[in-house]
């Protein structure tokens, strides 16, 4: 053994002692080819970059065993971080050298997780760099960028609201977080309300929060990986989010020829902005790239693509030199000259990491598209103006609906819609939501017939039957889904009858809302289904018992317009939720806009708070739009319903 220790200290053979339990799982001093296997495929989860294959690991283990014993022990792994010190990096030193860039989390079940460190960095620095000039993030900012300071500073949820106001302007009431007051800091329920309304905000702009709870975030040293995924969401959203034609119609420039405008704004926006790098590539007279992972890691399209979007400030003298290293920190000199504050490392770029090479991208985009704009007539030429982007609120809500729904797609993905009007054509989305929302929690089954259905279609005749067979359904299972679609047809669906299909979409939502009212109307009424007259007296019998004499007679009721009767109905669930200097009441006569709009987000904000999942927006309550309330006295009821449970508990 001495001779194997290489020369090094006792506090470094210390050190590798440790990253060697990491391989070591069981502790019993040998690394087998189950324990290598199962590492490997964490490290797989932690970084897509790293390509993980089963047949690799005999060669791996054969590789160090040196003994022929048919596992790795700590002198043999010794000559690994030997090789890997003196620059080495092939076979099992390779990944010995990877494995350090990864933090590996046990959780209390047993199970590892590992972290990509470059993955923590680059959040951190994000963070840091977007959130450095708000006033209450002081006590948060500068996050550090190694270890767990992240994960710990969301843990009371101000941070994430700060972030996703930032992503969605005014989608969290910061008036309804909990604050520290004085040198005390927040209890743990007062940390857990803050989270709910954080997680549930994610929700409603489009953000998965499967298998994300309060408490996941506010014990973040726990389980990070939840932290880092959530993060990852909200980072990738806030990059992404404004890379569409409705914020940029220049992007028009990049319809290829055979292309109408339809296929650019289906596109999602990754697939988008991988097409504006290449068109950038292509005016360069350089190769495309196929991705954001190995295509980037010598950074030749990189230097390329920004001495094409300002030749002046970002020169090509970094393609002179064939160290992939100084390349990559030349590329990120360049973005700096553009005023791109960029959160990567050059060794993520040179290591292919997607993700962050993906936000990389995007804050080069965001920062300097060098595409020519269009003038006011030209984008009313194209058919650019805000209605033709589907982006109503109940296409919003709608969208965010189906989203939150987390539908597998069949082929071990999950559904996620871009665009209601363009991912619903080909009629395959609305057959995985019809058969989510009528799924038998027992059976695990909904009432779609795969059989029937074109899994993957290409084009009309291939997609109408799709479209024909969701209303089908609707109409011969009308006994089930109490849908009408009179006037409606398959073919609407395919040719992008906006009223046809918001109609079909609101009436799977509805039917989806009432279901899961189930539970809540038999612990409230005694009654499995609640009818809109229910909800109605319900909620007029909580505000009045509350002592307020304000009540409702239908969903349009003008009692509703100034959101004073959704302030009143939560406080009726829960008497202390809500801080009544911040309420709007009239001294005399109506509310004004302002502040009816005001009350209506506050109102929005407590529900979500008290967990309740909310797709409307303040405007919806103010213009009195009858679909979007009735989903949030419903969702009030929910909440209502789990308290009373509580409570019988």
């Amino acid at each position: 053994m001495a001779k194997s220790l290489h020369g090094f200290s006792p506090s470094a053979v210390q050190e590798f002692k440790a990253h060697f339990n990491d391989f070591d799982a069981d502790g019993d001093g040998f690394v087998t080819a189950p324990e290598l296997t199962k590492l490997m495929k964490q490290m797989a989860v932690a970084d897509p970059s790293f390509k993980f294959d089963e047949k690799d690991v005999a060669a791996y283990i054969k590789e160090v065993d040196k003994n022929n014993n048919g596992t790795i022990e700590f002198d043999e792994f010794l000559d690994v971080v030997a090789s890997a010190k003196s620059g080495k990096l092939e076979g099992f030193s390779a990944l010995y050298a990877k494995k350090k860039e990864l933090i590996v989390i046990k959780s209390d079940g047993g199970g590892a997780h590992s972290l990509a460190v470059e993955e923590v960095a680059a959040f951190a620095s994000h963070l840091n760099n977007i959130l450095a000039d708000e006033k209450e993030m002081k006590a948060f900012i500068p996050i550090k960028e190694e270890g767990m300071d992240l994960v710990q500073k969301v843990s009371d949820g101000w941070l994430l609201a700060k972030f996703i106001n930032l992503i969605v302007k005014d989608t969290i009431d910061e008036r309804a977080l909990n604050r520290a007051k004085g040198n005390k800091g927040l209890i743990e329920v007062q940390k857990q309300e803050n989270l709910n309304l954080v997680i549930k905000a994610a929700l409603s702009i489009g953000v998965k929060v499967t298998s994300v709870g309060a408490t996941d975030l506010m014990n973040g040293e726990k389980s990070p990986w939840i932290v880092l995924g959530l993060l990852w969401q909200l980072v990738k959203l806030h990059l992404l989010n404004s890379i569409n034609l409705k914020n940029h119609p220049e992007l028009i420039a990049l319809l290829e020829d055979g292309e109408t405008l339809a296929d650019l704004l289906k596109l999602p926006p990754e697939q988008l902005l991988l097409r504006w790098f290449n068109y950038h590539l292509k005016a360069a007279g350089h190769k495309k790239i196929n991705n954001f992972g190995g295509d980037v890691r010598d950074s030749d399209a990189y230097l390329t693509l920004l001495n094409q979007l300002d030749k002046n400030k970002c020169s090509l003298a970094g393609l002179q030199t064939d160290d992939l290293s100084q390349r990559a920190t030349t590329t990120i000199g360049n973005a700096e000259k553009l005023g791109v504050k960029p959160m990567i490392k050059n060794k993520d770029i040179v290591a292919g990491n997607p993700k962050l090479n993906l936000a990389f991208t995007a804050a080069i985009f965001n920062q300097c598209p060098g595409l020519t704009k269009l003038s006011e007539e030209e984008i009313k030429k194209f058919g650019l103006m805000d209605d033709d982007f589907g982006d109503s609120r109940e296409e919003r809500a709608f969208r965010m609906w189906i989203n939150s729904l987390n539908i597998d797609d069949r082929e071990g993905g999950q559904v996620y819609v871009n665009s209601l009007f363009d991912d619903c054509k080909n009629g395959l989305v609305l057959l995985l939501t019809i058969d989510k929302v009528t799924m038998d929690d027992q059976k695990k089954k909904g009432i779609v017939n795969w059989k029937q259905v074109n899994m993957k279609p290409k084009n009309k005749f291939q997609s109408l039957p799709n479209t024909n067979y969701a209303v089908q359904l609707c109409i011969d299972k009308k006994e089930v889904l109490k849908l009408s679609l009179v006037g409606i047809a398959g073919s609407d669906i395919y040719d992008g009858q906006k009223k046809a299909l918001l109609a079909l979409v609101w009436q799977l939502m509805r039917f989806h809302t009432l279901k899961y009212l189930a539970a809540a109307s038999q612990v409230i009424f005694n009654k499995p289904n609640a009818t809109d007259e229910m909800i109605i007296e319900w909620a007029n019998k909580n505000v009045a018992d509350s002592g307020k004499s304000l009540k409702i007679s239908t969903y349009q009721d003008p009692n509703l317009k100034d959101g004073l009767f959704f302030i009143y109905l939560l406080a009726s669930i829960r008497s202390d939720i809500i801080d009544w200097e911040i309420v709007k009441t009239p001294s005399s006569g109506a509310l004004s806009k302002e502040d009816s709009l005001l009350n209506a987000k506050y109102a929005i904000s407590i529900a979500r708070k008290l967990g309740g999942t909310i797709f409307l927006l303040p405007e919806d309550i103010y213009e009195l739009k009858p679909k979007m309330i009735l989903t949030f006295l419903a969702s009030c009821m929910s909440i209502y319903g789990d308290v009373l449970r509580t409570k019988k508990k």
